[in-house]
């Protein structure tokens, strides 16, 4: 079994897991300041419905790839890698702005939530629906980068997923950790540290989002050869350009070490000038965005123990 699958979508999971769990803890400080703890339940339940939005989101993309699949219908196999590409972009896209904007707003976040706990418990009337769409909206908004990641990278198997409850687990631990247990973490380097992990990850993702790409002309070209004429024939691919590598035979990425590489850093056995472009583009463009936000002050201090 390969359980190296499983090591991209726990480290995304935790990631967002733990943006949540700051989002959810620091609400329920406001409340319990506010001596408001009869609105408690009204985080749980964003909490739950956020998660079951989430899964359910997550389900509909799968049978849509599946249905795909499936489908006698003579384009379908085109149709399937052009959804995967769409797929891998959107990933790739919230993914991106998220580590971003995340890192810029780190710094005013706790400023923000409590801003608006404080806003919506001035309104009594409204007050435990405001509780209610702030924790769904964070929480949600998390789940549904990784339910998109997770349906993205499912033609792996079930251990994507397995992967994703071992991130979500942890990032609740984390959260009860600083929260209930008051224990000091150093957040800041934490999402420094995961911030790079995700780009490498998302990166990969462009790589794989590229190859769908050259999948879906190659199924075309075999349905309609007068559109496209000798279609992924030799050392040069459909719409990827020519062939740069070829270390199948040296280095295969569905065996370790190349398994384990192409998990962290989008490696791939046989690459194309297009996908080489791509990942480089990404680097440049994405990373040294990133990169420059760390340059920026931070309020999430280092040991700091939220309460």
């Amino acid at each position: 079994m390969n359980w190296s699958a499983a090591l991209p979508t726990f480290l995304i999971t935790l990631r967002e897991g733990v943006e949540a769990a700051l989002v959810v803890g620091i609400v329920l400080a406001c409340l319990q300041q506010a001596e408001q703890q009869k609105l408690h339940r009204w985080v749980y339940l964003g909490i739950f419905s956020a998660t079951i939005a989430s899964f359910v989101v997550g389900l509909l993309l799968n049978l849509g790839i599946q249905g795909l699949q499936t489908s006698k219908y003579i384009y379908a196999p085109v149709f399937k890698q052009l959804f995967e590409v769409g797929l891998g972009v959107t990933a790739i896209a919230m993914l991106s702005w998220m580590l971003i904007w995340m890192t810029r707003q780190a710094r005013f976040l706790k400023a923000e939530i409590e801003g608006s706990v404080k806003s919506a418990l001035g309104n009594d009337n409204r007050a435990a629906w405001a509780i209610f769409s702030l924790i769904f909206i964070a929480v949600f908004r998390e789940g549904i980068e990784t339910a998109l990641f997770i349906v993205a990278k499912f033609q792996e198997g079930w251990i994507p997923v397995l992967g994703a409850i071992g991130g979500l687990t942890t990032a609740v631990l984390i959260g009860m950790l600083l929260f209930k247990w008051s224990i000091r973490i150093n957040l800041s380097q934490f999402f420094q540290v995961m911030g790079v992990f995700l780009l490498m990850i998302v990166s990969g993702l462009v790589i794989s989002a590229l190859r769908h790409l050259d999948a879906a002309a190659i199924a075309w070209s075999q349905i309609d050869s007068s559109v496209i004429n000798n279609c992924g024939q030799g050392n040069t691919s459909c719409v990827l350009g020519p062939q740069i590598w070829d270390l199948s035979g040296i280095l295969p990425d569905r065996q370790f070490p190349g398994i384990l590489l192409k998990t962290l850093f989008g490696y791939t056995q046989k690459l194309y000038l297009v996908q080489a472009v791509g990942y480089l583009l990404f680097w440049a463009i994405v990373g040294s965005l990133y990169f420059r936000s760390l340059s920026q002050p931070t309020q999430l201090k280092p040991a700091t123990k939220l309460n």
